[in-house]
């Protein structure tokens, strides 16, 4: 319950001292004039509590939206229609043009009774102006990404249309070959954008099954070493026995995938790659994967980025969203994943799952 004079509330039953709240908390009584203002209004408005406990709400609080009309004589809480109940969240103006989200409840004993307080909600912008911009970099990203397979599928295929006889069959074929390989990479790219929506929404489907994670380990060695790298490049170590391990095979796949080639195309020397049994959150049993390779390591100050999006390392390349997906997989596994410099100086990735098993199998 809320203390007309002081501004806080005692902490009794299921009440909350609004100076606990992370938001700003400003409540009007029947007649317009402020009985709280919590810690993080003081804060957001730069008003002091002291100060405006007993103001009017427009004196207190003299928003004004963005064309720099007053917003309490706008909305009329007091004296405007009976069937409202608020104001929906949106981007006001403090003096001096600081920008603050404001949301406003309108309590009334009965539907259509007079206000008997008016509550606002106070947010700085702060939060949302990081996703604007996560959100204008994402965009500006995939438009970069897009920009040059998509202009290079275009100029090739309208020449083979437009002077196919000219061309020769080598010529044509390295020309498909071309076309087909920045397809592939516009494919990639839609698919991360997919992963990222859905890790984000927390819509990341699992299907979890029977996972041989030395058997995925060794397809895609076999993979790296058909485009051509050494085999001697790779060193893996297994360490029998190794618990039942339930995962959705494809998303395994996917973090497997992106370690190896982070760890081919960024380090050098050998890259090592150690399963061996670990426990997870709770002690639980599970499975732990280590990917080190001998190159020059990712420096001190750039670990704590490594799993942000956009993140990339000191060569270009890459859209900067795989490692970013690795962690939203193994977190939806349950899982964690880390980073950090392994025995040859190199790059060391680490996720432990757990063994996920069915309830009926534990």
């Amino acid at each position: 319950m809320l203390n007309g004079t002081g501004g806080s509330a005692g902490v009794t039953g299921s009440g909350v001292d609004p100076d606990e709240l992370p938001d700003g908390l400003v409540v009007a009584d029947e007649h317009g004039r402020i009985v709280c203002f919590n810690t993080a209004a003081a804060r957001i408005t730069a008003v002091p509590r002291a100060a405006a406990l007993g103001l009017p709400l427009e004196r207190a609080l003299p928003l004004e939206d963005l064309k720099g009309r007053r917003w309490w004589t706008l909305t009329d809480p007091y004296g405007g229609l009976a069937i409202r109940y608020g104001q929906p969240e949106r981007n006001l103006l403090l003096p001096g043009g600081r920008e603050v989200l404001v949301s406003a409840r309108y309590i009334r004993e009965h539907p259509t009774g007079p206000v008997r307080r008016v509550v606002v909600s106070l947010r700085g912008t702060e939060a949302r102006r990081r996703t604007e911009r996560s959100h204008a970099e994402l965009i500006a990203t995939v438009a970069h990404e897009l920009r040059s397979p998509l202009t290079s599928v275009k100029g090739f295929t309208a020449t083979l249309l437009a002077k196919w006889e000219r061309f020769t069959d080598a010529q044509k074929r390295l020309m498909l070959e071309t076309v087909d390989a920045d397809a592939n990479r516009v494919t990639r790219l839609i698919a991360e954008l997919l992963d990222i929506s859905r890790i984000d929404s927390g819509r990341l489907e699992l299907r979890r099954q029977p996972v041989d994670i030395g058997a995925a380990v060794d397809r895609h060695i076999q993979a790296h070493t058909a485009s051509g790298q050494d085999p001697d490049r790779f060193l893996v170590r297994i360490q029998q026995p190794l618990p039942d391990l339930w995962a959705d095979p494809d998303k395994i796949d996917q973090i497997l995938g992106n370690l190896l080639e982070n760890a081919v195309r960024h380090g050098e020397g050998t890259v090592t790659i150690e399963v061996a049994a670990a426990a997870a959150k709770n002690d639980e049993k599970g499975t732990g994967v280590t990917v080190t390779d001998e190159g020059p390591g990712i420096p001190e100050e750039s670990m704590s980025r490594v799993f942000t999006r956009f993140w990339r390392g000191s060569k270009r390349g890459g859209t900067g969203l795989g490692l970013y997906i690795v962690k939203g997989i193994v977190e939806a596994h349950g899982g964690t994943i880390t980073v950090g410099r392994g025995a040859g100086g190199g790059a060391e990735f680490r996720f432990i799952l757990p063994v996920g098993a069915p309830a009926y199998l534990k």
